[in-house]
């Protein structure tokens, strides 16, 4: 990348622009003969680059600096005007520091964007290298790789979609914008960060719509289930195992607890199904010989009840009600705000429909907007070893989200 766009990127905590003629980007190894076959459309290799370079550039939640950097580089060479917002470090380390959202736009004298496009550059741990099949590239062609899916595949799509629009002459530039947050992963922290900032003002944007981009399996989501996560302790008394009489086996209230929580309906509608709950991580005691005195949870739970805003507080106090019937003052419930049931438009011709029971950055995104959900790929395989999906999943994506886009410039 050119020193100057480094610096830019590299500005101050202040909002900064940055905008410059860069080097086009390297895509892949294969020769640009095998990028197409018969029915391939024009942006085929133009779309597997930029999708390859993403992947390739590690971005575990909070360390999301370098790709950023890349799509900087890649959209000031679009032609696009690009701006960064600094986002705080996760945990205060070199490793997390000078973090930001990406947005951009084709400027404008007139820009006034009433649809955004938006998805996450940030993915869960490890890394995992970028892979393609071996051969001529085909639909049926598969790309591996941390990302590939969720949600480096959206950002992708999106950007290529876009742009096409653009040089058809089919929208106006002015009226859109696109903007890729950092943390979604984990806390949401880089769309939080946004939000705060329009309703401040920062930003004077007043949408009418924002299409969220998430692996749907190439579906239009009608929403997803809400989030609450909470990390619980119980306290007991220690003693010998073998007169447990005596003591007060921390371990023993926490799977008597759970037991009940996993017994009991915290919640269901027609749409959503049922509430659940994962417990994701259980430690307790010290010895197998020992009673222990203390036991710690780490739990999460998939809210199926509305409404967005106090959905979750209702599972909670259903929840905590449980750990007061199994005793009174041994449990200690930290949760995290939480929401509920979150709804999204899918009534949009042409377009099969999906509800997910993944969160997004949609509720951490404020205001008065439709809401859409979409995105290639399939959440099964998201966060797994072998995260794939096809060179036809990326392809029609970029179709989808045209649809979409002037579907919602029409609203």
């Amino acid at each position: 990348m050119r020193a100057a766009t480094i610096a830019c990127v590299l500005a101050s905590a202040t909002l900064s622009l940055c905008a410059e003629e860069q080097a086009p980007l390297v895509g892949s190894s294969h020769q640009a003969s095998a990028w197409s076959d018969n029915d391939a459309p024009s942006y085929r290799s133009e779309l597997l680059s930029l999708h390859k370079a993403l992947i390739e550039t590690e971005s575990i939640s909070g360390t999301e600096h370098d790709v950023g950097e890349v799509l900087v580089q890649y959209l000031a060479d679009l032609g696009y005007t690009t701006q960064i917002q600094p986002v705080p470090p996760r945990n205060n380390t070199p490793a997390d520091k000078d973090r930001f959202n990406v947005l951009a736009w084709r400027a404008g004298i007139r820009h006034d964007p009433k649809v955004m496009l938006s998805s996450h550059i940030d993915v869960v741990p490890p890394h995992i290298p970028y892979g393609i099949d071996d051969g001529d590239i085909t639909k049926e062609t598969m790309i591996r790789g941390r990302g590939s899916v969720d949600a480096k595949a959206s950002v992708a799509a999106m950007i290529i979609a876009l742009d096409e629009l653009l040089k058809e002459g089919k929208v106006d530039g002015d009226k859109l914008v696109m903007l890729f947050v950092v943390g979604e992963e984990v806390s949401g922290d880089g769309m939080i960060e946004f939000s705060n900032a329009v309703a401040n003002k920062e930003f004077p944007y007043q949408l009418d719509a924002v299409i969220f981009g998430e692996p749907t399996e190439s579906k239009l989501a009608c929403g997803h289930k809400g989030a609450l996560f909470c990390d619980v302790t119980a306290k007991g008394f220690p003693g010998h195992s073998g007169y447990p009489w005596l003591g007060k086996s921390a371990n023993e209230l926490m799977i008597r607890a759970f037991a009940k929580i996993f017994d009991t309906d915290l919640g269901s509608s027609e749409l959503f199904g049922n509430t659940t709950v994962n417990v994701g991580r259980f430690n307790g005691g010290v010895a197998s010989n020992v009673i222990p005195e203390f036991a710690s949870v780490g739990m999460g739970i998939r809210v199926a009840i509305g409404p967005e805003e106090s959905g979750a507080h209702i599972v909670q106090e259903k929840v905590e009600a449980i750990f007061k019937e199994i005793s009174e003052d041994a449990f200690d419930l930290q949760c995290t705000p939480g929401y509920g049931s979150v709804g999204a438009n899918c009534d949009v011709d042409g377009f099969d429909t999906i509800v997910v029971n993944y969160g997004t950055d949609i509720p951490n995104f404020k205001g008065d907007h439709t809401r859409y959900l979409y995105g290639p790929g399939n959440i099964l395989v998201a966060h797994g070893a072998n995260e794939n999906l096809t060179v036809a999943d990326l392809e029609t994506a970029v179709e989808d989200y045209q649809k979409l886009i002037l579907h919602a410039l029409k609203q």
